[in-house]
């Protein structure tokens, strides 16, 4: 039977938008099961806390439990690998960070390559770290810090929680751009850090903010500045780092990723209900009081940071040499 050719044509055009309504209609039901959130660390640090918050969020919101998976191991590629290799189906999502941006190249052999393999879904949080001395330190300004460290070539200590971390990187980046040189001192951790630091042991170290601000506030440890482009409301009295190293910008953040391949229907519901939370009053207090600021992005602009943040972070992993410890 010969079908007239105004009729073929408008039977061609429903049969080309089946996909995309399939697809629509697959997306507008997601999700239809539980939701698994893998973290690449243990309980309890920033990355799981983080995790926690939103995927309570996403559940209230979606109708369907948003599962917590804790995956440690590798500086959080062990979490990254499994959510690669998982369905592209929007099932399987993955908290990423600076720390994932730092691993590409500092480690050498990973079986995935995070820019091609993660598809970018939605931002959380930024945080400043903060540059913290010892109240005996005889700088009390950045410019003054510079001028000791280039008078006194590796005699100031330069603590870190490990090597690769991003109080390490900061440090670094910091080196590297004010022409000086100290040396690092890995801790396995924080905690031990922040008492030798009290003690004086070693002299300086660029530490998340929510760990320093109680001992900034008691005068047990001096801050010199903060390594966001801007001033934190948590310290608005204290520079930035780049009010004095011209373009110097280190910060830890956290969002969402997914297996590369998953719907782009499913990743734009994902960044909406994300957003949304971060517009939220109580979340945007928890954030607060995490000593960070919501990332709204949208995926693209989420990728664009992830790409920026990989390739700034490797030139300074191959300046400093860092190797995994």
């Amino acid at each position: 039977m010969k079908v007239p050719r105004r009729q073929f044509l408008h039977l061609a055009a429903g049969a080309a938008a089946l996909p995309v309504a399939s697809r629509f209609a697959f997306a507008q039901a997601y999700p239809t099961r539980p939701v698994r959130v893998i973290v690449g660390f243990t309980p309890g640090g920033a990355p799981d806390i983080l995790a926690r918050l939103m995927g309570q969020w996403l559940s209230e919101r979606l109708g369907q439990q948003f599962v917590i998976d804790n995956r440690p191991g590798g500086g959080g590629n062990i979490g990254t690998q499994a959510v690669v290799r998982a369905s592209a189906d929007g099932y399987t999502l993955l908290m990423v960070g600076a720390f994932s941006a730092v691993n590409a190249t500092l480690y050498d052999k990973l079986n995935f390559n995070l820019i091609r393999d993660i598809a970018p879904v939605a931002g959380i949080i930024r945080t400043p770290l903060v540059m913290v001395v010892h109240p005996s330190f005889p700088a009390k300004t950045v410019p003054e810090f510079i001028a000791y460290a280039k008078a006194n070539p590796r005699k100031v200590n330069m603590a870190s929680p490990g090597n690769g971390t991003m109080p390490h990187v900061s440090g670094e980046l910091f080196k590297m751009m004010a022409s000086i040189d100290m040396i690092h001192v890995p801790y396995r951790g924080g905690s031990q850090l922040i008492t030798d630091l009290i003690a004086g042991q070693v002299q300086v170290t660029f530490i998340g903010l929510v760990v320093a601000i109680e001992h900034v506030r008691s005068g047990k440890l001096r801050a010199l500045a903060v390594t966001t482009a801007t001033r934190s409301d948590v310290l608005p009295d204290t520079p930035t780092v780049g009010d004095f190293v011209p373009e110097y910008e280190a910060s830890a953040w956290f969002g969402v990723g997914a297996q590369k391949d998953t719907p782009a229907e499913i990743v734009d519901k994902l960044n909406g209900e994300i957003n949304a939370g971060l517009a939220d009053p109580k979340i945007k207090a928890q954030l607060a009081d995490l000593g960070g600021t919501p990332l709204v992005v949208s995926p693209a602009d989420f990728g664009r940071l992830i790409a920026d943040e990989t390739e700034k972070w490797g030139k300074v992993v191959k300046f400093a040499g860092i190797k995994p410890e």
